[in-house]
């Protein structure tokens, strides 16, 4: 039987950390962050350009993004964007996929991504892709993509790998120990001493039958939900009781839901250049800079006596900056954001 490789990306976010660039309705996945005139999706949805065809990728998104969604990515058939009628976390978000993915694709390969996030090194992010899903179309394993951590990252899970033995199929995949919530910065600068520990990207791989099972007997309760959907994926009435069931679904990350109880479970440590692209500091580290350290994204911004500061001004206006040191400058639609990069944290409540 042959394999068909098809990319999920969950895109049902409403972050506003790049706020003024995004807002709760046009949130982070959905604009242009680095300046380079593809929102984040749209370059999520390209990295996979020769490993899956258009009509392979499915977006998993909100109800009230789906318009943006067909907007940004034409080349998608329309049933191929699933729309959430409220937020329950990725287990049911990727167990509606999964059982719609099965009913007409019985032998899919699939890998979940998240919409949101960089990838600088597009080549070995692709042969890292491909050699995952060569290894899951061939085992009922849960691979993980483990990213080598380059700092004391607090803000992310971590992955314990056993690296004294490598799969028998892959040498660069291995046995996941365990998985941990987000350190302390103590904790994290134990964690990065040690070869075996990874940031957890979010990223899965699996064959569709792996994922399925997995939920039958880890999460019985969100499965009866979506195989008693069977009778309406592809039809006109799928929507109405989508709307009607998901709201039922228990509020639980595949982390927790699946992840932390099964088996056979393995991690690909990788480096080609990931950033979850979760606070302006993230992107000023991603960004190109100048010889003072700042990074700039906006064709008229002049600094001056200026170190260590991230400036996003897509919008056709002059900027000119003197004296600041490890300042966001942020302008979007007669807003401007000027907030200390240390104080970030705050930004939210600016915006209200």
């Amino acid at each position: 039987m042959s394999v068909e490789n098809h990319l999920v990306i969950m895109a049902g976010g409403v972050g506003s950390r790049f706020w003024p660039m995004s807002t709760p309705e046009c949130p982070k996945q959905f604009i242009d962050v680095l300046g380079c005139g593809r929102t984040l999706i749209q370059l999520t949805a390209d990295r996979f350009k020769g490993i899956c065809p258009p009509e392979n990728i499915w977006v998993v998104t909100s109800k009230k993004y789906a318009d943006i969604v067909k907007q940004q990515l034409p080349e998608l058939p329309e049933s191929n964007i699933l729309q959430e009628p409220c937020m329950r976390n990725t287990a049911p978000c990727i167990a509606y996929v999964s059982w719609k993915i099965k009913k007409q694709h019985p032998n899919a390969n699939i890998v979940v991504t998240p919409s949101d996030h960089i990838v600088m090194n597009v080549e070995e992010f692709q042969r890292v892709i491909k050699s995952s899903l060569n290894f899951t179309a061939n085992s009922d394993a849960i691979l993980t993509l483990g990213m080598k951590p380059t700092r004391p990252e607090t803000g992310y899970g971590y992955i314990e790998a056993d690296l004294s033995c490598a799969s028998s199929t892959n040498k660069e995949i291995y046995r996941v120990d365990a998985f941990k919530e987000k350190p302390d910065k103590e904790t994290a600068e134990k964690y990065i001493s040690r070869p075996n520990f990874f940031w957890n990207a979010g990223i899965f791989v699996w064959n569709v039958d792996t994922i399925v099972n997995a939920m039958r007997i880890y999460q019985p309760e969100i499965a009866d939900i979506f195989e008693s959907m069977l009778p309406y994926y592809y039809t006109d009435k799928e929507q109405e009781e989508i709307d009607k069931q998901f709201q039922d679904c228990k509020n639980i990350s595949v982390d927790y839901a699946i992840l932390e109880k099964a088996d056979e479970i393995f991690v690909f440590p990788a480096d080609f250049g990931w950033s979850d692209l979760g606070t302006w500091g993230s992107l000023h580290g991603q960004l190109e800079k100048d010889r003072d350290e700042n990074a700039c994204i906006g064709e008229n911004v002049k600094l001056i006596e200026s170190r260590n500061c991230v400036v996003h001004t897509s919008q056709e206006r002059r900027v000119v900056i003197q004296g600041l040191d490890g300042y966001i400058v942020a302008e979007k639609d007669n807003t401007l954001l000027i907030c200390k990069l240390s104080e970030e944290q705050r930004i939210k409540e600016f915006s209200k």
